[in-house]
């Protein structure tokens, strides 16, 4: 665990430095070709930075924020889009880097006050969202218990288990890395999930609850390059089917980082049917005016299907390579360091 937080420091260390490079040298290039071109060793470089690491969360996290996250905002960037560039470009070093690899946008009072900061938490979750967010880590606390027990568990069951875990550990890794952000530098959280289980169809799901930075993000590239290229008409069912293989192909790249496992592409269908399947939802709901199913029975529908299909194709590589024993195991270790600490504090 020592050397792997070394190795967690270095390449933390390279990837700033790599961003002062984006922040001194790319930024003052014109934005186009030219800066394209100053951020492709970058763009390469985040993909590979994540291999030296061997710890899921740690690895998932640095993939999650520097092959996905940085690498699409600085392709924006190149071509004076997205948020290192509107709506006004970040002119600290201080603000550029957590706005380049952090799920964060920047609000217009940069230096609030302990009061502002205080109404801010308070108006984003108010006292349910804090509850419901309390509530999220003791179901992941008794999410990981139960893996004690799990050779006893149905098979179906257990498997059900781990997408609970994906989602919640996914939300709360999310929001941790973001309040350091808020609370140090006066930046807005970007809301990263909005309650997915309360999805009525997976437009709803894709575009308003989950993981909503990168859904954004892939909304405003890859809606505008297909408007582009083929027109107004077609370009919101394009863009729906290519940011899903897009996500599906960054989700592969996820997946060999943690495992080191050749790609499958089961992760990869499984963005790729849900594209699909959402493109069909599209046109039925507007050839029939908008007609929607009561949300008491369109709701369970989408979260069994992506629940089922999940089961089916989002999990198995990570169950198959040992990645959920392994993120067991991370979680055991730390709870025996963590253990003695908080009860010699409480003492």
């Amino acid at each position: 665990m020592d050397e792997e937080l070394k190795n967690f420091i270095k390449v933390w260390t390279l990837a700033i430095t790599s961003l002062c490079y984006c922040f001194y040298i790319s930024a003052k290039l014109p934005s186009g070709l030219l800066r394209f071109l100053s951020l492709v060793p970058i763009f390469f470089f985040f993909s590979i930075l994540p291999l030296n690491l061997s710890s899921f969360h740690l690895c998932g996290v640095t993939s999650l924020l520097l092959s996905w996250l940085a690498n699409f905002k600085l392709l924006l960037f190149s071509f004076d889009q997205g948020p290192l560039s509107l709506p006004s470009p970040p002119k600290l070093l201080s603000h550029f880097i957590p706005i380049a690899c952090l799920p964060i946008r920047v609000k217009t009072n940069t230096n609030p006050s302990p009061q502002d900061l205080q109404k801010q938490v308070g108006s984003s979750l108010g006292v349910g969202g804090f509850v419901l967010l309390a509530l999220k880590v003791v179901l992941l606390v008794l999410v990981f218990h139960s893996y004690n027990d799990r050779d006893n568990i149905d098979p179906y069951l257990l498997l059900g288990i781990y997408c609970c875990h994906v989602y919640l550990e996914a939300e709360l890794v999310l929001a941790l890395l973001a309040i350091p952000a808020r609370t140090l530098l006066g930046f807005e959280l970007e809301r990263q999930f909005n309650e997915p289980y309360l999805a009525t169809s997976l437009q709803d799901f894709w575009g308003n609850r989950w993981n909503l930075i990168v859904s954004g993000i892939l909304r405003f590239t890859v809606y505008k390059t297909m408007r582009g290229l083929i027109g107004k008409r077609w370009a919101p069912l394009s863009a729906v089917l290519v940011s899903f293989a897009v996500s599906g192909l960054m989700h592969e790249l996820l997946y060999y980082h943690v495992t080191r496992v050749n790609p499958t592409w089961e992760v990869t269908w499984f963005f790729v049917l849900h594209g699909i399947c959402t493109v069909v939802e599209m046109v039925v709901t507007d050839k029939w005016g908008g007609w929607r199913l009561h949300p008491v029975i369109s709701t369970p529908l989408t979260v069994a299907f992506v629940g089922v299909t999940g089961v089916w194709l989002f999990c198995p590589q990570l169950i198959r390579n040992g990645i959920t024993d392994k993120a067991i195991r991370e979680y055991s270790i730390l709870v025996d360091f963590l253990a003695p600490k908080v009860v010699a504090f409480s003492i």
